[in-house]
C-alpha cells in the first residue's frame, strides 16, 4: 500500500465529495491506516488549518463488540471543522453526511498518560459531530475509517460550563424539533469521563486548549440539507446547528 497515494486520494474525496471504493489497496492494519491518517491530516495542516481538537470512536462497548475489536479508535480535528453554535454548515460537498450528540472536554491543562484526567480539564460542553465517511455506502473497514480519519467531517460545541457528574445522563437529539435518538452518557464507555484516560493514553500527550470530543451518545442519523439538528444533555443544556448550501 502506498500511504502518500491513499491519503492523497481520501483527501481528493473529501474536497470534491466523490466517495472512493474500499478493499484491494487499502490499509491491511491499524499501523498502516494511523500513518495514513497521519499523513491525511498533514495535507489539512498544509493548506493552513490548524489542530484543535482529538476525537474518540468507538467508546460504546456494543459498538465495539459489533465491530469485531476490542480498542477505541482516534482521529483529529481541525479550525475548519468548528460550526458555531447555532450556525449553518453547507453539506451540500459531503457525500452522506450524518450527526451524533457528544460531549466534549476543553483541556486546561496538559492531559498525560497515567494522570489524574480531570485535573486537566477546564470545562465540558454539549456537542454536535458530523460525520461523513469518504468511502462508497458508508462501508469500511477498521483500518479504512482510521485511515479516513474517522469520519471527521464537523462539529458544534454549546456552551462551556464546570465540570460535574457525567455518569448516566440524559442525552436527546432532535431533528427539526422532532425526538430522533435518546440516549445516556452511560453509552460513553460507562462514563465519558474513562474517555479522557483513553484519549491520553491514545494520544500521549495533549495540550491545553484541545477540544476532545469522547464519542456518540447515540447512534448517527442522517443529515439532510435544510435540516435543524439540536443535541440537548441533561445538565449542560443544548447545542445546535442548521444544514443548507453556504449563503
Amino acid at each position: 500500500m502506498n500511504i502518500t497515494a491513499l491519503a492523497e486520494a481520501l483527501d481528493t474525496a473529501a474536497r470534491q465529495g466523490r466517495p472512493l471504493s474500499g478493499g484491494a489497496g487499502g490499509p491491511k492494519d491499524t499501523e498502516e491506516a494511523y500513518a495514513v491518517q497521519e499523513a491525511l491530516v498533514a495535507r489539512r495542516l498544509a493548506r493552513g488549518e490548524r489542530l484543535t481538537g482529538f476525537k474518540l470512536g468507538f467508546t460504546s462497548l456494543a459498538k465495539m463488540r459489533q465491530m469485531g475489536v476490542s480498542d477505541l479508535i482516534h482521529g483529529r480535528l481541525t479550525d475548519r471543522m468548528e460550526i458555531p453554535d447555532g450556525g449553518r454548515v453547507d453539506t451540500s460537498g459531503l457525500i452522506h453526511p450524518r450527526v451524533e450528540p457528544e460531549v466534549a472536554f476543553l483541556l486546561g491543562d496538559t492531559l498525560r498518560p497515567g494522570g489524574d484526567p480531570m485535573a486537566a480539564v477546564a470545562a465540558v460542553a454539549p456537542a454536535l459531530e458530523v460525520i461523513d465517511s469518504r468511502y462508497h455506502g458508508f462501508r469500511f473497514s477498521l483500518p479504512e475509517v482510521i485511515a479516513d480519519n474517522t469520519s471527521a467531517a464537523g462539529y458544534a460545541l454549546g456552551t462551556w460550563s464546570a465540570p460535574g457528574d457525567l455518569d448516566n445522563v440524559g442525552v436527546l437529539l432532535e431533528l427539526d424539533g422532532r425526538l430522533a435518538e435518546t440516549g445516556s452518557t452511560a453509552a460513553i464507555l460507562g462514563n465519558p469521563l474513562r474517555a479522557l484516560a483513553a484519549a491520553a493514553r491514545l494520544a500521549g500527550e495533549l495540550e491545553p486548549g484541545t477540544v476532545i470530543l469522547a464519542g456518540a451518545a447515540t447512534a448517527a442519523v442522517p443529515l439532510p440539507p435544510g435540516t435543524h439538528v439540536r443535541a440537548t444533555v441533561a445538565g449542560l443544556g443544548s447545542v445546535s446547528l442548521t444544514t443548507g448550501e453556504a449563503a
